[in-house]
């Protein structure tokens, strides 16, 4: 008897993970010749909402992954959003396929990223398949969805992002790191932001001033966070993690300040891939390229009750 019980358990159980898994269908789509992602959309869902995500700075794919970082994020947050009743969008940052094809254009810049995602935002609205349109971004994914978000989405999340201008955020890592630099560091800044070319930089940071670099800084610290973000006018999910070793949580603050309908949600121990970190640094920096493991179980939730 306690066996028969047991293997009817275990077929409920497989039927219930099968169902989970089959709750939306998958679909590629290019929305042009520069963006390429994938739809998954609720089968149990009639008129579902859409959420689209934005991914992190660097060469990120729609699953949030690098070349030599895979923990899946992106995927996990899509698929998790989607087997509750919320369409998805993710894609790939338009230098994944350039970086795939072996033609880089040397003069990207953060403005194309903003494009991407708005030409993102103006496709489903033709469409008109959903019943809302949401953004969701995460750490620089951020700002590009706040100046997304800006006609035709009916809310924003911001996921691990800054309130400070990239600028600000460097200059307090150098100030922490090598404070000598700082100054020659500011002036730097100062003439990219004019729109201008320098050679007046620290040789030590190079890799931050370097030529080849410094079209895409002048046109990412153009940008404000809490300055875009005060011209938003719909309902603004705010998170963060207390693991985050790259945007403390005192980023959220700053948003939710400049915010009009902002909220905060702290996320304990939650880092910036969205793990749920129980150990030190060195657990946090191994998990950025660990896709075994889960999302932190509150992010979810949390966005899935926002968005419904």
């Amino acid at each position: 008897m306690k066996l028969k019980v047991l293997i009817v358990f275990l077929m409920c159980s497989v039927t219930k993970m099968i169902s989970q898994e089959n709750v939306f269908k998958t679909e590629d789509i290019s929305i042009n010749q520069f963006i390429d992602g994938t739809l998954l959309t609720p089968t149990n869902n009639e008129s579902p909402s859409l959420a689209i995500i934005i991914g992190d700075s660097g060469p990120t794919d729609r699953n949030g992954n690098q070349n030599f970082q895979k923990n899946n994020i992106l995927k996990k947050l899509a698929e998790g959003l989607s087997n509750n009743g919320i369409a998805t969008y993710r894609y790939d940052k338009r230098i994944v396929k350039q970086i795939r094809k072996g033609r880089v254009d040397k003069n990207i810049s953060f403005n194309n990223f903003i494009t991407d995602a708005v030409s993102i935002v103006n496709y489903f609205t033709e469409k008109n398949t959903f019943k809302n349109i949401y953004i969701i971004g995460h750490g620089q994914g951020s700002l590009v969805g706040i100046l997304a978000s800006k006609e035709n989405v009916s809310g924003y999340i911001s996921i691990a992002g800054s309130g400070k201008s990239i600028d600000e955020v460097i200059l307090d890592q150098i100030k922490q790191t090598v404070p000598g630099l700082t100054e020659e560091s500011e002036v730097a800044f100062k003439i990219l932001k004019d729109g201008k070319a320098t050679s007046n930089y620290p040789p030590a940071l190079e890799s931050i001033f370097s030529p080849e670099n410094q079209a895409f800084m002048s046109s990412w610290i153009q940008y404000h966070p809490q300055e875009s973000i005060s011209e938003l006018n719909i309902p603004t999910l705010i998170i963060s993690g207390t693991k985050d070793l790259q945007v403390p949580t005192e980023e959220a603050q700053l948003l939710k300040e400049a915010s009009k309908e902002g909220s905060v949600l702290l996320i304990e121990n939650m880092n910036h891939v969205l793990f749920n970190i129980q150990g030190d640094d060195l657990e946090n920096s191994k998990s950025y390229n660990e896709s075994f493991r889960q999302l932190s179980p509150e992010l979810l939730p949390a966005i899935i009750d926002f968005i419904k």
